[in-house]
């Protein structure tokens, strides 16, 4: 246990407001110790402050009580929910085009809109970004009139990918075209090659065919 929970702990056992002073001298410690773990826990909202009461002359002491809730620097294993969504996804039916398709809607409701129309290399570039900002080390391969390429270096997903790729793999592809629809490029992903290369995956680029 750090010292910061120590002092944590200490607020939550008291079941009352303590002065930097009480909870230095409940665990042995300086008060400008005291005074820095309570500060550092006020700012992640693990403490809060108490208007304190006039009961005596002077200036009162301020006052710190735990917040109530859980933990938000609590431990986190968002790969569980991810693996139970996958698994679920994986049983309804036709599943892969289900895995293209909520790919696209989340990418197209988080992905900013662009304010005016994009030409093709803007298109790659903000795709590039995102999927950089993603974690999937992107990487342009090539580029011609009619076909380019964006080689994955990473997996952000590699862990489910190589249990679920029937599942993982779509939602990646729709998270392109979302993407890409989103700011109405002229370009999209028509596929999505999984590990073509050993630690490579491939995005084939072609031109959108807009829906008269």
């Amino acid at each position: 246990m750090t010292r910061r929970d120590e002092v944590l702990t200490a607020l939550r056992a008291a079941g009352t407001p303590l002065s930097v002073l009480d909870v230095a001298e409940r665990l042995s410690i300086h008060p400008n110790t005291a005074r820095f773990h309570l500060e550092a826990l006020l700012e992640r909202g693990r403490v809060e402050m108490i208007k304190p009461s006039r009961t005596k002359p002077g200036r009162p002491p301020l006052m710190f009580r735990a917040t109530t809730g859980m933990d938000p620097d609590g431990p986190r294993d968002y790969r569980v929910l991810a693996g139970v969504l996958a698994d679920a996804l994986a049983r309804q039916r036709d599943p892969q085009r289900r895995a293209v398709a909520a790919g696209r809607a989340w990418a197209k409701k988080e992905a900013d809109g662009a304010e005016q129309p994009i030409d093709r290399d803007q298109a790659f570039e903000r795709l590039t970004n995102l999927l950089d900002a993603m974690g999937f080390a992107p990487q342009e391969r090539s580029r011609n009139d009619d076909l380019d390429e964006i080689g994955l270096h990473n997996c952000p997903f590699l862990e489910l990918a190589d249990t679920r790729r029937d599942i993982i793999c779509p939602v990646h592809l729709g998270l392109m075209q979302g993407a890409l629809t989103a700011w109405d490029a002229p370009i999209t992903v028509d596929a999505l090659t999984p590990f073509a290369e050993p630690g490579l995956c491939i995005a084939h680029m072609a031109p959108r065919r807009r829906v008269q």
